[in-house]
């Protein structure tokens, strides 16, 4: 009866039904929010994660059918040998000095492009700042051929020098949307900061490097980490320009099953897939760790610099 009877003041208390319908509301969102962030979590991670157990995984586990996720006998041999037919220590210093080089390069020029788009007027800026955009917008394989036959006549095919060149007249790996982001960035700094300086009497390289570039610190972590990941995952212009295996690692990881067949006569192709697996978790290693160190500066530059929404 006491039951009945606080069920009927409770129907009777319309505030109270509000509240409650409110809270299940609530929990509702909260728990659709929860499986979509899962969902979506799972589809990104599994195939990291399907990687690493691979890698780990013995050659017994690989073809026993009842092994599913966790290996039974799971061992790091897979990566020993990888180690050395990657040459990975030296092949990774190479690639990093590679990759280290153009980012700063690209920082650099596009930087100071980005900042004269967004501060000086002159002629043709929409007219130039329209190739930008295309040169966001175009996919690179419609200008691989002018590329290939350019350096090939300048005999500078099996060498990076392609590379540093195009990254230097601001045409490398994705220069067009770092521009963008600088742009976008330095336009929304307030042009006082630069009044300021010019009656303190700084001049105008002063003004750029030590006040400007400082203020622009998140855009430039956005742009480092984008070009740093692009430029070190890259194997579409290593192999347009034929450059070299021993300075790319990401192409070498792509004749790494071969290699393993030919000198360690490993001819299965599922075993195969097991070393591959060990080579890519041991490239994506220095990104990782790059990205875990500049994540937080990195998000604020994403949000800040006008590339989403």
């Amino acid at each position: 009866m006491g039951f009945i009877v606080r069920m009927r003041t409770l129907l009777n208390n319309k505030d109270e039904i509000k509240k409650i319908l409110s809270d299940i509301k609530g929990l509702v969102l909260k728990i659709f929010r929860a499986m979509i962030l899962i969902g979506v979590g799972y589809v990104i991670v599994s195939p990291v994660i399907g990687m690493v157990v691979n890698s780990i995984s013995s050659t017994k586990d690989a073809v026993d059918p009842m092994v599913f996720i966790f290996p039974k006998a799971p061992t790091l041999e897979k990566y020993s040998l990888v180690l050395e037919r990657l040459s990975y220590f030296k092949t990774i210093g190479k690639d990093l000095l590679y990759t280290v080089s153009l980012t700063l390069i690209q920082l650099f020029v596009c930087s100071m492009v980005g900042y004269g788009f967004a501060r000086f007027n002159f002629k043709f800026k929409g007219l130039l700042f329209g190739c930008v955009v295309i040169m966001i917008v175009i996919p690179t394989h419609t200008v691989m051929l002018p590329w290939y036959m350019t350096f090939m006549n300048l005999g500078l095919m099996g060498t990076t020098v392609p590379m540093y060149v195009m990254t230097v007249l601001g045409c490398g790996v994705r220069s067009g949307l770092y521009i963008y982001i600088f742009n976008q960035f330095f336009r929304g700094l307030p042009k006082e900061i630069e009044e300021a300086a010019l009656v303190d009497g700084c001049g105008m390289w002063y003004t750029y490097f030590f006040i400007m570039l400082r203020n622009a610190l998140p855009a430039v972590v956005t742009v480092t980490v984008f070009s740093l990941v692009w430029q070190f995952n890259d194997t579409f212009f290593a192999k347009l320009f034929l450059i070299s295996e021993d300075v790319v690692i990401s192409k070498k990881i792509s004749s790494l099953a071969a290699v393993i067949a030919n000198q360690d006569k490993i001819l299965e192709p599922s075993i195969q897939q097991l070393y591959v697996d060990a080579g890519i978790i041991l490239a994506l290693l220095p990104i990782l760790i790059m990205y875990l160190v500049l994540q937080k500066y990195f998000i604020e530059g994403v949000e800040r610099s006008g590339i989403v929404g």
